[in-house]
């Protein structure tokens, strides 16, 4: 949310637009834009270069929603999708390949409940990314763009930066409604203060920017709702009464700038900002579509009684009210706030956040493999359940993966020359696998697949192919991906 001081260099932007035949005397610069509710929206000025929506599919589209599954820190290809029994045992560790509902598909033993639905989703065994640095990775993961990534800068998001996905979709297929067309949940992933390219509008402009749920950074383990602090009327002095009064002084502007110019189009646009933003936050629908206190008891225990399961919860009621994309950051915070990226389970000496650091305890506690189990599987057999799953896209991937080699803290170190993704629904095939792994996992063996080609194959579930194009600050046209779509798991 913006503060008092970021309000105010607003205005001072938003002044320094009007037409020079506006009678300013007559408007305060605080009545014009103090829009703190606007912003406490997760909207914000738009691009002065806005391009019009409308852009045509290259071809018949299969998915309507997305949910991406970010598991930050690299889960572990052999312990979780592409297991090796045969490997030597300081490689194939202490877990086990289990049947799948699925002849000839094992996963690792961790994951029981998904074992069931994997009819429902196809592995990728032959991601590839070129590094072992989180950083590097997380960037890597999140653009669709090798020049955007080409700088190695993974943070701060900047104007400039490639859009990300859900700001691509935007921009292509329009607004929502009364719902955001791209959602974070629980909130952006940062370590420290790293806010990661590759989950802002980039170059396309704050108007295309997600809806933030921006969930306290405290409690993973015992959070069981989302207070939704981004619809929120920031401050005691802003009510309903004064915000609508607000949006009828744009109105004013409006009408006083009688000139046919660039302005008159700033205005407008901004007026259509506004209009969305006092939609939502006078919704009803819009709020209750957060509160995952509303399903019933037993369908939340089914996904866990944690900050994770409700998540995967949440997601399934956003894409149920036509969130087109639902971005979810998959870290820990303990109930002193303190942050660690569990699936990173290197495994180390002590303890860190209250938890185990051997990388095998670490794995199999609650905030990992269980939880995930629990919640993806509840995912995979609601969407089914209630028709969702033919058009809603679900993608789970890290950074990376993880050594084949355990190491002396029984754990596995960052490994990102091989690793496994899961994609379902949206067109996507289930009882699948594309690609292979050699013995070890450890290395691409038959048909590797890039970030950006995993970010190809959703934009291709969305009807739009690595040619099409949106513009940048300047109109020119910028491909949307850099990647070849995965078109043999439709």
């Amino acid at each position: 949310m913006l503060r008092d001081n970021e309000l105010l260099d607003l205005e001072d932007n938003m002044i320094s637009l009007m037409p020079a035949n506006v009678g300013r005397r007559s408007l305060t610069r605080r009545d014009i834009l103090r829009l703190s509710a606007w912003s406490a929206a997760g909207l914000s000025l738009p691009s002065l270069a806005e391009a019009a929506n409308g852009a045509t599919t290259t071809h018949r589209p299969t998915a309507k929603n997305c949910i991406y599954i970010f598991l930050c820190g690299g889960p572990s290809q052999l312990d979780m999708w592409d297991p090796k029994p045969n490997a030597p045992k300081q490689i194939r560790g202490p877990f086990s390949p289990i049947h799948t509902n699925v002849a000839g598909i094992h996963i690792g033993d961790l994951l029981p409940s998904v074992s069931r639905h994997a009819d429902k989703f196809s592995l990728i065994r032959s991601m590839s990314i070129g590094t072992s640095s989180h950083e590097t990775g997380i960037f890597r993961t999140l653009l669709a763009s090798k020049v955007g990534t080409a700088k190695n800068r993974s943070f701060p998001a900047e104007p400039s930066d490639h859009p990300a996905i859900g700001a691509i979709l935007h921009k292509l297929l329009g607004p929502t409604g009364n719902m955001p067309p791209w959602a974070v949940i629980p909130r952006h992933f940062m370590t420290g203060d790293h806010f990661y390219k590759g989950q802002a509008a980039g170059f396309l402009g704050p108007a295309f920017a997600p809806f933030s749920l921006a969930t306290e950074k405290k409690d993973s383990l015992g959070r069981t709702e989302f207070p939704i602090k981004n619809a929120q009327l920031y401050g005691k002095e802003m009510n309903p009464e004064r915000f609508a009064g607000r949006r009828s002084l744009l109105g004013e502007l409006q009408s006083l700038n009688a000139g046919p110019g660039a302005e008159t189009k700033v205005v407008r646009s901004l007026q259509r900002q506004y209009d969305s933003a006092y939609r939502m936050l006078t919704s009803k629908k819009f709020k209750q579509a957060f509160d995952v206190t509303r399903e019933r008891q037993t369908d939340r225990e089914r996904y866990g009684m944690n900050e994770y399961g409700q998540s995967f919860l949440l997601a399934r009621r956003l894409v149920e009210r036509d969130v087109r994309m639902v971005n979810l950051f998959w870290t820990f915070y303990g109930k002193d706030g303190c942050q660690f990226n569990l699936w990173d389970n290197h495994g180390a000496e002590g303890k860190v956040c209250g938890g185990p650091r051997t990388g095998l305890a670490m794995i199999k506690h609650d905030y990992c493999c269980p939880s995930f189990d629990r919640a993806f599987s509840a995912l995979l057999e609601d969407l089914t359940n209630r028709g969702m799953l033919e058009e809603t896209m679900i993608v789970v991937v890290g950074e990376f993966g993880r050594t084949p080699k355990i190491n002396k803290w029984s754990g596995r170190d960052h490994w990102g020359s091989c690793y496994s993704a899961v994609l379902a629904g949206g067109g996507i095939q289930g009882g699948r696998i594309h690609g292979a792994s050699d013995n070890h996992a450890a290395y691409v063996k038959d048909a590797p697949v890039s970030p950006y080609d995993l970010h190809a194959t959703i934009l291709h579930g969305f009807g739009f192919g690595p040619e099409t194009a949106v513009p940048d600050q300047t109109g020119r046209p910028v491909r949307i991906t850099d990647g070849q779509p995965l078109q043999g798991l439709f």
